[in-house]
């Protein structure tokens, strides 16, 4: 059977990227990384990629240019690659409905927060302190498809919680919840 091509997009350290990098290498997914794409240079996630011999391209939001015309560049550089899915591991730019539509149903992003909570940036320390200030009961994370430009509100893949303790501090917690996204993408690549 044909391995499913990925094309991930990335902003950080890559540790997600990492778990779908080791998932193939194991075999416990069928897929090949086409290339990994950031729009940060110093991204680690780059360099990881660069390791394993996985084609990266470094694509930088130019100032002065709009939102349409960089995601017009993305989705034409994305798109030379000819992947099955584009997964967004970290990536910290929203996309413009143009991009989604070149990926209909085939963008999925992950993100550390429950379904209908904390969307957008720091989301692992926003709900680990509504926690901790009782306006919150429980914690998680999810993958969800991208169909528009809603920030982290897509249809769900899965959602799963991460339990959270109220003498713990936020680097064990974050900790926990890396650890849980990296099961949830290898099961989510799994599903699809």
């Amino acid at each position: 059977m044909k391995k499913k091509k990925l094309v991930v997009l990335v902003s950080g350290n890559g540790s997600n990227l990492q778990a779908v990098i080791d998932g193939i290498k194991m075999s416990s997914i069928d897929y090949t990384i086409e290339a990994v794409v950031s729009n940060k240079k110093d991204a680690f996630a780059l360099t990881r990629a660069e390791r394993e011999g996985i084609k990266t391209l470094y694509l930088p939001f130019k100032k002065g240019s709009s939102r349409n015309e960089y995601d017009a560049l993305l989705a034409e550089k994305v798109s030379g690659f000819k992947p099955d899915y584009v997964l967004l591991l970290g990536w910290m730019r929203i996309l413009t409905d143009s991009f989604i539509a070149s990926f209909k149903d085939r963008l999925i992003n992950l993100h550390p927060a429950l379904p209908g909570t904390f969307p957008g940036t720091e989301a692992i320390e926003r709900q680990y302190e509504a926690f901790m200030k009782g306006e919150i009961s429980r914690c998680g994370i999810m993958t969800h498809f991208v169909p528009d430009e809603g920030v982290d509100s897509g249809p769900i893949i899965f959602a799963e919680e991460v339990p959270i303790f109220k003498n713990e501090g936020l680097e064990d917690f974050e900790k926990r919840v890396h650890e849980a996204e990296h099961a949830l993408v290898i099961k989510t690549l799994k599903a699809l």
